[in-house]
């Protein structure tokens, strides 16, 4: 099978089957096994936190930080792998558990900005000038815990910075409308392209769509891509599947729902998706029934269906479509988008 994007994944995607109800069930993947594994997969990039990048992060600065950055642009340029982006992980240290950039006290702000340096300076050795914000605690559970017109301002704040600190590097808000926290100051895509607006330079700020988070939202991914490509944003994407309005459960793409799946692969072709050197990424996690030896065939099942998605797309008989749409027969199209995916 040929191939459509060039893919992304992270090293989280392989995963040893912990969740809050249970503990792990599988041995840890050597780092350098994954990157084997995801080249032999098909993958072209890997998407990168900065302490995956650079382990215990917080016991390195200056130059001992750059030099273990280097290590590992050592091992990518051997694997043949290069990195879409640098995500700071303000989400898990104990400092950030009020929140990062929208946290109560200035001392945990203050943190956040440090981490968030020394994930600009790993992005810059690792040879990507694109940082993903998913702001995980930048929200609340008390209602009024926190000012949330401050918490939107201190976000904003948080950008400028990066933005003055690089100025080349790009900021890809990453939204969710919960989990950790109930309510998410950024819930959606929408969200996010208007804070992008109240930055300084709204031309370096855009989203990464993960189609699980929408879902979360209650919203259509396919929707939520077409809305970001109509103000050129959609700078990356992440494929998983959702079963309804759950928990985050990063589903093999086309797991759940078929017509979904082709609608955002098809949006993304249809909208020249990767022309720019956008990568299709997927965020994904083997059931926890998986044994180790099979615990890496969910990766190669979701970059399948992107393929199969896109040759339905591709082969989509849109004279057809557009007959449709100017008839209004809307039926007819329904019927036959059901048979086309069928292949009958």
């Amino acid at each position: 099978m040929g191939k459509t994007f060039k893919y992304s994944v992270g090293p989280w995607n392989l995963h040893q089957g912990a969740d809050m109800f249970g503990p792990p069930v599988r041995p840890d993947v050597e780092f350098g096994r994954k990157l084997e594994l995801f080249k032999e997969i098909g993958f072209d990039a890997l998407q990168l936190h900065d302490d995956d990048a650079v382990p215990d992060l917080n016991n390195f600065s200056g130059r001992e930080l750059a030099e273990q950055a280097r290590k590992l642009k050592h091992l990518m340029d051997e694997t043949g792998l290069v990195v879409e982006f640098i995500a700071p992980r303000l989400w898990e240290d104990p400092e950030t558990r009020d929140g990062a950039y929208t946290a109560n006290r200035e001392k945990q702000r203050n943190y956040a900005m440090e981490r968030t340096k020394k994930a600009l300076e790993i992005a810059d050795i690792l040879g990507t000038r694109n940082i993903v914000l998913w702001l995980a605690r930048e929200g609340n559970f008390v209602p009024e815990s926190k000012d949330a017109v401050k918490g939107v301002e201190r976000i904003v704040e948080a950008v400028n910075s990066i933005l003055d600190h690089n100025k080349s590097v790009r900021v890809l808000f990453e939204p969710k409308p919960n989990e950790p926290v109930d309510k998410s100051f950024v819930p959606t895509v929408g969200h996010a392209l208007a804070l992008a607006c109240l930055t300084k330079d709204p031309d370096r700020v855009g989203v990464l769509i993960e189609s699980a988070h929408s879902i979360l939202a209650g919203l259509d991914p396919s929707d939520d891509m077409a809305f970001a490509l109509a103000h050129k944003k959609l700078w990356g994407v992440h494929l998983n599947d959702q079963n309804g309005l759950k928990f985050d459960q990063d589903r093999p793409f086309g797991s759940v729902n078929l017509r979904s799946a082709f609608n955002q692969v098809r949006v993304l072709i249809e909208n020249g998706f990767g022309r720019n050197g956008e990568y299709v990424g997927v965020d994904v996690k083997a059931l926890r029934t998986q044994d180790a030896a099979a615990a890496h065939k969910h990766l190669r099942h979701s970059l399948e269906a992107v393929e199969w998605m896109a040759q339905k797309a591709k082969s989509l008989n849109m004279e057809f479509v557009e007959a449709r749409r100017q008839d209004l027969d809307f039926e007819a199209l329904d019927r036959y988008m059901i048979k086309h995916l069928l292949g009958i």
